[in-house]
């Protein structure tokens, strides 16, 4: 059995992101997290969600606190705690403004829960996993972000919906940055355990289209509703709950990687890893010669933009 502890879960991912992880049969002690400010708002979130757990039979012991000590021996910690992204912004506008309240909670982290997995989903999420990693002094198996896990799941869903399948029958990731220079990896996707390319109908697969929804996502549900709430929250539980079950489950999600993709390293960004109750563990592979040249590119842009970041975080400090 496991305490999970959600910070931001005053925000719309993290009060989702509570009723998904709970559902999860090792998860018996849950601790909400949020702003000095906010206790109101978080002792309804535990009303609502007891009566919730009453409703379903569910046994999780729930509070809330504004005091990230309170996190102590925790198993997982999801950090959701952040500016969200406005219609119109890029994610790596917030990169500096988040980063700080991750440089800060990291190393509260890394003093009072030595042992936790720490789970970053604030946004940019490949910068802010870096920024952790680094305040937080804890091991790299220790720390990881959302990444691509979400956009990977939103291509799944298109494939499956364009060969008229069930989603279940498609395996297919994106690797990279969780942003605009994401790359599909076509030569690791399979249909019913076949691979795509070997199917005729793949030359109409309109390839690009689908990738282009997948990065544009995001921004189109926060422009229509103000959030994306759903995805997050149910994507969150699938790897909360792949952590707990010690599944061994290859899951694509932001980790700090040396060199295990064509020599390619030191950086945080999406990859296929393998997950347990240890931790994240990147898996070395290989790729096609475009993937690689995508992937490089991509990484570039990430380590800019996490150099920038720890620059200026260590100018304000």
């Amino acid at each position: 059995m496991a305490k999970v502890t959600i910070l931001g879960a005053t925000g719309n991912v993290g009060v989702f992101a509570a009723h998904t992880v709970s559902e999860i049969p090792y998860v018996s002690d849950m601790l909400l997290v949020g702003r000095p400010g906010r206790e109101d708002f978080l002792a309804g979130c535990c009303r609502d969600l007891s009566d919730s757990f009453a409703a379903r039979g569910t046994d999780v012991r729930l509070s809330y606190s504004t005091s990230l000590l309170d996190a102590k021996d925790s198993d997982i910690i999801i950090c959701t705690a952040g500016v969200p992204r406005r219609p119109g912004q890029d994610r790596n506008d917030l990169a500096f403004e988040n980063a700080k309240i991750v440089a800060e909670t990291a190393e509260t982290i890394g003093r009072t829960s030595p042992d936790a997995i720490l789970f970053l989903v604030t946004n940019p999420v490949d910068v802010m996993t870096a920024v952790a990693l680094k305040y937080s002094g804890l091991q790299p198996r220790q720390i990881f972000g959302l990444g691509t896990h979400l956009d990977s799941m939103r291509l799944k869903s298109l494939i499956a919906r364009y060969f008229r399948v069930h989603v279940s029958e498609v395996h297919t990731r994106i690797i990279g940055e969780h942003g605009d220079s994401m790359v599909p990896l076509w030569s690791a996707t399979t249909i019913g355990g076949i691979r795509i390319t070997n199917l005729p109908t793949f030359s109409g697969l309109p390839a690009q289209e689908m990738i282009e929804t997948v990065r544009t996502s995001g921004e189109a549900i926060i422009r229509d509703k103000g959030a994306t709430v759903y995805g997050p929250g149910e994507a969150i539980a699938t790897l909360v709950r792949t952590i707990l079950r010690d599944e061994n489950r290859i899951l694509t999600v932001s980790s700090y990687i040396k060199s295990e993709i064509h020599g390619i390293g030191d950086v945080c960004i999406g990859v296929p890893a393998r997950i347990n109750r240890d931790g994240v563990f990147p898996v070395p592979l290989s790729l096609e010669e475009d993937e690689v040249t995508g992937f490089r590119e991509s990484v570039k842009k990430i380590r800019n933009v996490t150099a920038d970041v720890m620059e200026r975080l260590e100018e304000a400090r």
